[in-house]
């Protein structure tokens, strides 16, 4: 059961919190960060496989995670769900119910995690009086529409183990954007939940782990994992290394 909390119980605002650069627009003046900060005023704690929202339910809020991870999942006519996403801090939640004012998948928390509420009717007031909040928001999407294409491509052209290398390097990426080792992470989710996420058996993933562990790209403990072999893993995805360091910036 999840439990809303005031932000007034938190010295923290939108303006002051280190995860502003992914949800704020940049350049914005006393007045504007003075309204964005009255935009947030719950948060909502969740335990361990709570759902922050559920496929179906009327939209009244997209979500900012604080901390912890969440994955997405969608609900299937015979009962099987669907993994469509792992989220991080900085990332935003609901987006996909904008279209017929509801929540298209499940959201559930991978850990105990902590996400801001922003009601969407006063988003939307509020994106109007600031246009660079409304041009923010546009760029999310954009980025998540394109996320999501680029996932569907690769079920569909990639290669099992081009698919887990891909899906290594880009957890790497989205951690040391957030200021945390590119190397070294614990994964949230079980081997089912990334299977689930890339189209690939439980099976699949276990003996592809193994692969990479006897093959010097990863070291793997349990859920721990430390990549040791970047270029080999960059090789097997079909990136290039430029590219790769390149999103780090």
């Amino acid at each position: 059961m999840m439990n809303r909390i005031a932000t007034s119980e938190s010295a923290n605002k939108c303006s002051t919190c280190v995860l502003g650069q992914f949800c704020l627009p940049v350049g914005l003046n006393s007045e504007d960060i003075s309204k964005i900060d009255s935009l947030v005023t719950e948060r909502v704690r969740l335990k361990k496989g709570d759902a922050l929202y559920r496929q179906g339910d009327p939209l009244t809020a997209v979500y900012g995670i604080k901390f912890g991870t969440l994955k997405t999942e969608y609900a299937l006519p015979d009962g099987r769900e669907q993994i469509t996403g792992f989220h991080l801090p900085g990332e935003m939640l609901g987006l996909d119910g904008i279209g017929n004012n509801q929540y298209q998948s499940n959201a559930i928390a991978l850990e105990d995690s902590e996400a801001c509420v922003v009601k969407f009717n006063e988003f939307e007031i509020l994106a109007r009086q600031i246009p660079s909040l409304q041009h923010q928001f546009h760029r999310i999407l954009s980025k998540e529409l394109t996320q999501d294409q680029r996932h569907l491509l690769s079920l569909g052209s990639l290669r099992a183990e081009e698919r887990l290398a891909s899906f290594l390097l880009n957890f790497s990426d989205r951690l040391a954007a957030r200021g945390y080792s590119p190397s070294e992470y614990h994964l949230r989710m079980s081997r089912e939940e990334i299977g689930s996420y890339l189209g690939i058996q439980l099976e699949t993933v276990s003996r592809l782990f193994s692969r990479f562990t006897e093959s010097g790209l990863i070291q793997i403990k349990q859920r721990h994992i430390k990549l040791i072999d970047m270029e080999g893993l960059l090789e097997l995805a079909g990136k290039s290394s430029a590219i790769h360091c390149a999103s780090h910036a």
